[in-house]
């Protein structure tokens, strides 16, 4: 009888056995993972710090995330929305894990914020905003264009995800906690050049008394302050959808305070959307307000400068008149003559988004009065005809390494 002397001998056959069989397991593990989670883990994947913190100069340290995929928005939509920064955790992280885990803490702070529109020599529409708050870490987020949705590019405030700025992203726990950040949006541009942002109201109460947070209670669905925005970024085409978006929802503003919005198109429509009922003194019952529109060429019942003027701008007080008693000192009112006494000089028109930068950085809170709000975390300029984005960190205007430039293609 012949042996057959090339037949491996056992121990390899089993060793090689065993290989292919934790390989294959690995194999089907990582497809499993990347079937479930491949968008979140792509988004991941794409995080990185663009500008470290410097602590000389208060500046927190800037992330840029590149989100795919939808983020659950839609199912989201189809629920009915959500009431509360707590719910909207639930709901994320509860769609990330398929149902395995329940609770992400989310947290809105109080700030403060400028914005304006304008128009370049060349005729293309801008929206130019301020952030202003403490020392934070922010990220610009861009995602990208679905059926029935835009590509966007927006910032938020990573401290709302309990990331802060004295050590930024450190591991794979904090960037876990960033996959929110669509629905944290604080400002932003999507492919069809509309642009919005969120800036605190102060209502009820006053400035130096107790603020009472917008809480419609109807039979319509529910949205949060920065929900509402990335609502407006995904699916608005044009002003007036955004309007109406608006209009479509229950809005519970986050932080227990209040908070109004300006919107805008590439058109250079704008229009202010503040929710009130009363005055500041009586204004003490969020369920009871209701959205007033004050749009940017039919606002002559707001002053005779706002109706002189074809462009917008808002800081942090409702411009309703007589909202405020006479004896009131409204919040942001300084910055808010100072952003009309430099655009009425060229009635609304400005060289470039250079120059819009510039008014953004006379009324930065590092040069401004600054109280309660000492820093600007960025400065940014919507271009909504072009779709471009210039975005500057911590108020280093002069600094190239602050300065960054976006386009959504």
């Amino acid at each position: 009888m012949k042996v057959n002397s090339k037949k491996k001998p056992l121990w390899r056959r089993i060793i090689k056995t065993l290989f292919i069989g934790i390989f294959s397991l690995l194999f089907t593990v990582i497809l499993l993972m990347f079937i479930l989670w491949g968008n979140e883990i792509m988004t991941l994947l794409s995080l990185k710090e663009i500008r470290p913190r410097n602590a000389a100069h208060h500046d927190g340290p800037v992330y840029y995330i590149d989100v795919k995929g939808g983020f659950y928005l839609d199912e989201l939509i189809e629920q009915g929305g959500i009431s509360s920064d707590g719910e909207l955790g639930d709901f994320f992280i509860s769609k990330l894990s398929k149902g395995l885990v329940k609770g992400l803490n989310i947290t809105t702070p109080n700030y403060g914020c400028a914005s304006f529109t304008a128009v370049t020599s060349e005729g293309d529409a801008l929206f130019a905003r301020n952030y202003d708050h403490k020392e934070t870490t922010t990220c610009i987020v861009r995602t990208h264009a679905r059926k029935g949705r835009h590509a966007t590019l927006s910032t938020t405030d990573l401290s709302f995800l309990g990331i802060k700025y004295t050590t930024g992203i450190q591991d794979i726990e904090d960037a876990f906690l960033c996959l929110p950040v669509p629905y944290l949006t604080l400002d932003g541009i999507n492919d069809a050049g509309v642009s919005c942002c969120i800036n605190m109201s102060y209502q009820g109460g006053g400035y130096n008394g107790k603020v009472t947070a917008t809480n419609q209670n109807t039979d319509k669905p529910d949205v949060t302050s920065t929900l509402l925005l990335r609502l407006i970024l995904d699916y608005a085409d044009n002003l007036e959808e955004a309007v109406e978006i608006a209009r479509s929802y229950d809005l519970h503003d986050s932080a227990n305070t209040s908070f109004h919005y300006m919107v805008a198109d590439a058109s250079g429509r704008s229009a202010i959307l503040e929710w009130v009922c009363g005055d500041d003194v009586t204004d003490n019952d969020g369920s009871t307000r209701k959205l007033v529109v004050t749009y940017n060429d039919a606002d002559a019942h707001i002053g005779k400068a706002e109706g002189s003027a074809d462009y917008q701008w808002m800081t942090n007080f409702i411009i309703q008149p007589d909202y405020y008693p006479q004896y009131a000192q409204e919040p942001g009112i300084d910055r808010y003559e100072k952003i009309y006494n430099v655009l009425s000089q060229t009635n609304g028109v400005v060289k470039n988004e250079q120059e819009a930068m510039r008014l953004l950085g006379q009324i930065a809170r590092r040069t401004w009065n600054a109280g309660e709000f000492s820093y600007t975390p960025y400065s940014v300029v919507y271009n909504l005809t072009d779709k471009t984005v210039l975005w500057v960190s911590n108020e280093n205007y002069e600094d190239e390494t602050a300065i960054f430039e976006f386009r959504l293609k």
